[in-house]
């Protein structure tokens, strides 16, 4: 069976809100740095330490922010904030800008998926995802279908 979804656009602003989360998700482990670079104020009791433990973990999300921001203003990635249709099966994941054009993603090439209360989220990097929400698929029996092939492949419990 193959799933063809409705044309869908993603939208800026969920693209840099969905990369901090998966950032936030993937190295949460920056924060207990910062942790560590604020203790020193119990071994030198100065104000500094918190602050500059504060200011670098501020200066860190802010450099992410800017990363996701730059990616929807570069023109190679343009085709990311189009509207594309989907095309899903048991081998690949087709991102279709028409019906002749569109660009195959196998499903080795996906690290891990995420179903949120609205959408499927599959990720392939850092800053790569796929953000399916479920109203463009055509019927429930659908998103059940991604669903299954998703935990089949191992990507999502």
């Amino acid at each position: 069976m193959i799933v063809k979804t409705k044309k869908y656009k993603l939208e800026t602003g969920t693209y840099i809100k969905q990369g901090l989360v998966n950032i936030f998700k993937e190295q949460w482990w920056v924060a207990l740095i910062a942790l560590a670079i604020a203790c020193g104020y119990f071994w030198i009791a100065s104000w500094w330490w918190i602050s500059m433990a504060l200011l670098a973990y501020a200066l860190y999300w802010l450099f992410w922010v800017i990363q996701f921001a730059g990616v929807t203003q570069m023109e190679q990635n343009k085709v990311m904030f189009e509207k594309l249709s989907y095309e899903i099966d048991s081998r690949q994941v087709m991102m279709k800008i028409n019906s002749k054009q569109g660009m195959p993603i196998k499903w080795e090439m996906i690290k891990k998926a995420q179903i949120k209360d609205q959408a499927y989220i599959l990720v392939l990097s850092k800053a790569q995802f796929i953000h399916l929400p479920f109203k463009i698929f055509h019927s429930q029996n659908e998103i059940k279908f991604v669903e299954t092939i998703l935990k089949r492949k191992g990507l999502v419990a």
